[in-house]
């Protein structure tokens, strides 16, 4: 579809003059950074140092994949599938009617997918017929039709006697589904993409009564979901993703910018939670972020805690960050063994990334939880088996068997 993209790794460099990236660009991506608490990368001398955050950015014509990266490898195709893949896991992207091998050979960037998939629910929806809803609009009119308003009768009307100034409903695709819809198409628009622009315009003809507004993240909270408008999920799901994270003519310059960008750390977080949801043995019980009062106001959120068929807890806390020591920091140590307590757990496991690191044994804290040992372990694992994405039951069973094996 779009040019070839970029393709950084996160916490790498990006220098003004490397393929094709130029001082607006630059400019552009610092000004945004900045909008955003400067939390998604670090300017440098020349260029741009990413951080955690993975994704995709396009600026004008120009696309910046950032892939996430646990190994050696420099591997870009594959570590792109693997955030394909972790995506699509977690639901960022919803693609039940289109394989993973589609998707990674058919698209030139992670953002193309979005634009197709968008393109795609909306062309459906046009096929199945937009749904219309009831609408009061005010309006002066030759004939009586509705509610007088006789105030603004009076105001309009005081020459011309033929007239009605009147306060009626009418029912058509002109409400806030369709425009929220219709901005997100805009931004696809706006963005330049000719490969898609016969398809826009189609589309576009087809919203040609319904009003453009400017959307903010409130109109989203407005929309009602119910039976009629249930087919709509989809589509407004990436719709919200493009309009909140769109920037027109950023630093006054002539570039529009589209971020789709996701902490590396929660997207592992998530990522290892749907996995063991979905994978895990009977009787068994995965709850995700459970959150309950430690000090004061303050809360306590382990990641991941499961409970087998006997009311026993054990709890994860994922870190996404490459380490290649078996022992816990202090910090790590601490905070699993407050886990530990208020959960009653009697063990407790750091998860991370695995390169070819071992599993440390279950070391024990002093402090005994009914009278019984209170443990903590470092466990390891790799989303990829021989050059592949590992399987989802594969993965669920591997971290599965390291709540119970020592070492």
């Amino acid at each position: 579809m779009s040019s070839k993209p970029i393709q950084v790794f996160e916490f790498q460099k990006l220098k003004i003059g490397q393929n094709g990236f130029n001082s607006d660009h630059f400019k552009a991506l610092v000004q945004f950074n900045e909008n955003n608490d400067n939390k998604y990368f670090t300017p440098v001398y020349q260029g741009i140092l990413f951080n955690s955050y993975v994704g995709v950015i396009q600026i004008g014509g120009l696309t910046i994949e950032i892939l996430p990266k646990a190994d050696n490898s420099n591997n870009k195709s594959l570590w792109r599938d693997v955030l394909l893949h972790m995506l699509k896991e977690c639901r960022y992207l919803q693609v039940d009617n289109v394989s993973e091998t589609n998707l990674k050979r058919r698209y030139n960037s992670i953002l193309d997918v979005y634009f197709e998939i968008y393109l795609k629910e909306l062309e459906y929806l046009i096929k199945r017929g937009f749904i219309k809803k009831y609408k009061r609009k005010q309006s002066n009119q030759s004939a009586l039709k509705g509610k007088l308003i006789f105030s603004q009768n009076i105001q309009k009307n005081l020459v011309h006697k033929e007239k009605f100034f009147c306060e009626h409903q009418v029912y058509n695709k002109n409400h806030l589904i369709h425009q929220v819809l219709l901005q997100g198409l805009m931004v696809i628009e706006d963005l330049k993409n000719s490969n898609l622009s016969d398809r826009i315009n189609k589309l576009m003809f087809e919203f040609e009564d319904v009003d453009k507004i400017k959307v903010t993240s409130n109109h989203f909270e407005k929309i009602i979901v119910n039976r009629k408008t249930q087919p709509y999920l989809k589509a407004i799901n990436i719709a919200k993703m493009l309009i909140l994270n769109y920037s027109p003519n950023i630093s006054s310059g002539n570039e529009n910018m589209l971020t789709l960008l996701f902490d590396m750390n929660k997207l592992w977080e998530e990522y290892i939670y749907r996995i063991l949801q979905k994978n895990k043995p009977q009787g068994y019980k995965v709850s995700y972020q459970n959150s309950d009062k430690f000090w004061e106001n303050k809360k306590i959120k382990p990641d991941i805690v499961i409970t087998d068929s006997n009311g026993e807890n054990f709890v994860i806390d994922t870190k996404w960050k490459l380490i290649y020591s078996n022992k816990p920091s202090d910090d790590d140590l601490k905070q699993m063994f407050v886990y530990n307590l208020h959960w009653k757990s009697k063990r407790s496991m750091l998860l991370y990334p695995q390169i070819d690191q071992r599993d440390s044994s279950f070391g024990n804290y002093k402090f005994k939880i009914d009278n019984q040992e209170n443990q903590c372990k470092l466990g390891f694992v790799s989303v990829l088996e021989n050059g592949k994405i590992k399987n989802s039951k594969t993965l669920c069973q591997e971290i599965f068997d390291k709540m119970t094996i020592a070492s």
